[in-house]
């Protein structure tokens, strides 16, 4: 085995959470030219809190990738997608702070990390898009939750904040741009009563 500072040879040789989640909510796949490492992260949100309840991940590579994948995944887990949106922009950063001793040759491993997670939050946004088959307008396209499911669960609810809506129908549990849609509904709805 080629020498690994302590840090990343306990990574390698304890890797942190290894495998495929079931039933996966979001999957990231990546691959270096460079050294031909490939990267899958398998994502599983919670239900409730639409908070990452499990990482795992799958690589075929060194030492260095292994660690920066296990570091990947107990980074995410506990966050909403949209704050791991957020973290892909620093997470390279991160890894490379967390595991200390990361060699410049070796960086591109902390790289296929962030690659991987872009991959996963961008095939989680689009994927109910792809698969929507209704007529109606989407207000959340991350959900594939339509206006008038919106305005039901408001109806039958009597709901009042995009938060209760969130809860109720899962519009706005993602990357929340859709936020101003809901509070345009709310207010109409609560106008016209």
């Amino acid at each position: 085995m080629p020498y690994y500072p302590e840090n990343i040879r306990e990574f390698f040789l304890r890797p942190r959470n290894v495998g495929e989640v079931h039933e996966a909510s979001a999957v990231g796949d990546t691959g270096s030219l460079t050294c031909g490492a490939i990267l899958r992260l398998t994502i599983k949100l919670d239900a409730l809190s639409h908070k990452v309840a499990e990482a795992r991940f799958k690589a075929a590579g060194c030492g260095y990738l292994i660690a920066a994948a296990s570091v990947l995944t107990e980074l995410i887990e506990g966050i909403t997608m949209e704050e791991a949106a957020s973290l892909t922009s620093i997470a390279e950063e991160v890894i490379c702070e967390r595991l200390g001793q990361f060699p410049p040759e070796k960086r591109h491993c902390a790289t296929l990390c962030r690659d991987a997670l872009g991959a996963a939050i961008t095939g989680y946004r689009t994927r109910p898009q792809t698969e929507w088959i209704g007529d109606e307008a989407l207000i959340c396209t991350c959900f594939a939750v339509s206006e008038r499911t919106v305005e039901q669960a408001i109806q039958t609810a009597s709901l009042r904040t995009v938060n209760q809506v969130t809860r109720a129908c899962n519009a706005g549990a993602g990357c929340g741009s859709c936020h101003p849609l809901i509070e345009d509904i709310l207010e109409d709805y609560w106008r016209g009563l």
